[in-house]
């Protein structure tokens, strides 16, 4: 640690968005040459809080302190001139431009770009032999892999100047072999006298990398502490209030026989692109198989094809026997294959509708729902209460519009209903995106619940904890294909990074 005069001090940032107080008397001191995490639930309210610190929202109340000085920071211009520099979930780079323009993008020094980009290439250069982040500055940002765009984001951050680097979520798109190469840039800017703010919300992460650690929740920071006097469990439960169970607690699964078949599966996007590319695999009673896969592999379109949603270009699909081709979702569902999507908004619930008709949404057309021509508000509605008590959503109130209710309360009311109609195959696409994580624990125990009940389950998820938690079976999916078959217990996080970078299973 260098210095004794903090790299930032926030102090009492209030930060509301109409009636909404996101940001509640937020006060956090980042100490200079460390990494410091930051944690808390959706909504606790820690990116509305870097986003303060960078510009995009200026606070309501509040000082912002850099170096030891006060700064206003009202827009991100200001925030770079500071020192500080931001690397965002979803990267920012201009996918057509080169690395080395991508990084002079706004900062060109003068009319002239040629010689900007004289000026500027040997710096990066140096930079990047400083600091590990070698990128080859010439080759185009969007042919890059995930990585490497992220190197360029930090380079870019550093080239400007940052003393002060904020990394939101910056291993959601990384191969566990990428996050170890991540974590030891972070231990070496740390060494060069940089500032890292770490804002995650995987723990294990926290445990590893950070010196000191802040959790947040409902706007307010709740707890403080070095992460060496902390633990995963301590930390989870000032995040959510309450003791939660981290691991997923199930007894060996008992599988049965094949339920869902897919052979040769291949599937093109709208432009023609081959996007899941003969793919051959089974789902059998009373197993979780997980597939395991850096996102954008063709876990999405293969899911979708086996929901009906999609078209395959060639394969086969059969449930229990049956051959599903040309059968549309309603008509898979009436066989016994409920779909959780991987984006509950777009193809999973209806925000604008009441939780009680989003919990009946594919399902409208059973006897119980219906009385002669007309629907059966009554059952709809008892029927909703059911389900709203069983998986614990709240607010419990069926009239509520979907909107109104958070993203964990929205997963667990699409859950309700997929697994309430007691599906013999039941696909799940990033089961916990965007859910806390006292829902995450709930969500795990009703998938294992439906495993012992006899059903298959498919779980795809870009998290690897998750797989590797709740999975019996694990298929690695890269480029389109399948490149690893394993049983849990054969599976590692080494052995399946590899695979997940495209090194099949029996190279």
């Amino acid at each position: 640690m260098s210095g004794s005069v903090p790299a930032l001090e926030l102090r009492g940032i209030e930060k509301r968005f109409g009636a909404v107080r996101a940001n509640r008397a937020v006060s956090l001191t980042v100490v200079a040459g460390s990494v410091h995490g930051l944690i808390g639930e959706n909504g606790a309210g820690k990116s509305t809080l870097m986003n303060v610190v960078y510009g995009f929202h200026p606070p309501d109340a509040g000082e912002i302190w850099v170096q030891g000085r006060r700064v206003e920071i009202g827009r991100s211009s200001d925030a770079i001139a500071a020192g500080i520099g931001m690397v965002h979930q979803h990267f920012m780079l201009v996918e057509n431009f080169t690395v080395l323009e991508n990084v002079l993008l706004g900062a060109e020094g003068g009319p002239r770009l040629a010689g900007g980009l004289a000026r500027a290439r040997p710096a990066l250069e140096q930079l990047g032999r400083d600091y590990g982040l070698e990128v080859p500055l010439d080759a185009i940002a969007g042919q890059l892999p995930v990585g490497l765009q992220q190197r360029a984001e930090i380079l870019k951050a550093l080239y400007r100047g940052a003393q002060i680097l904020i990394l939101d979520e910056p291993t959601a798109v990384l191969t566990p072999q990428e996050a170890d190469r991540l974590f030891g840039l972070l231990a070496r800017l740390r060494e060069q006298g940089k500032s890292v703010i770490l804002v995650t919300h995987k723990l294990r992460e926290i445990m590893a990398v950070t010196d000191r650690v802040t959790v947040m929740r409902q706007g307010a920071v709740v707890h403080e502490t070095a992460t060496a006097d902390t633990s995963p469990p301590q930390l989870a439960e000032q995040m959510v209030g309450r003791s939660v169970l981290l691991q997923v607690n199930k007894p060996p699964a008992r599988p049965g026989d094949a339920l869902l078949q897919v052979d040769g599966l291949a599937v093109s996007d709208a432009f023609g692109v081959p996007r899941v590319k003969g793919v051959t695999f089974a789902l059998r009673g009373g197993e979780i198989t997980g597939i395991a896969g850096v996102a954008g592999n063709g876990q999405t379109e293969l899911l979708e094809a086996l929901a009906g949603i999609v078209a395959p270009a060639a394969g086969r699909i059969r449930l229990a026997g049956r051959d599903l081709d040309g059968l549309d979702p309603r008509a898979r569902r009436h066989a016994g294959l409920a779909h959780v999507p991987e984006d509950r908004l777009k193809l999973g619930v209806v925000a604008s509708f009441p939780a009680e008709d989003n919990a009946i949404l594919g399902y409208q057309d059973r006897a119980e729902y219906n009385r002669g021509l007309l629907l059966d508000r009554g059952a709809i509605h008892a029927g909703c209460e059911r389900k709203m008590a069983e998986y614990d959503v709240r607010p419990p109130q069926p009239g509520l519009r979907c909107s109104a209710f958070s993203g964990g309360n929205q997963q667990k009311l699409v859950l309700a209903r997929e697994i309430g109609s007691a599906p013999r195959v039941l696909l799940v696409g990033q089961p916990t995106r965007g859910v806390d994580i006292g829902a995450i624990e709930f969500i795990h125990q009703r998938l294992v619940a439906l495993r012992d009940a006899g059903a298959a389950v498919l779980v795809v998820s870009v998290e690897l904890d998750e797989i590797l938690g709740l999975a019996d079976r694990i298929l690695v999916m890269a480029g389109g294909e399948i490149v690893g078959d394993l049983a849990r217990a054969d599976a590692t996080e080494e052995r399946l990074g590899l695979m997940m970078a495209g090194i099949k299973a029996d190279a």
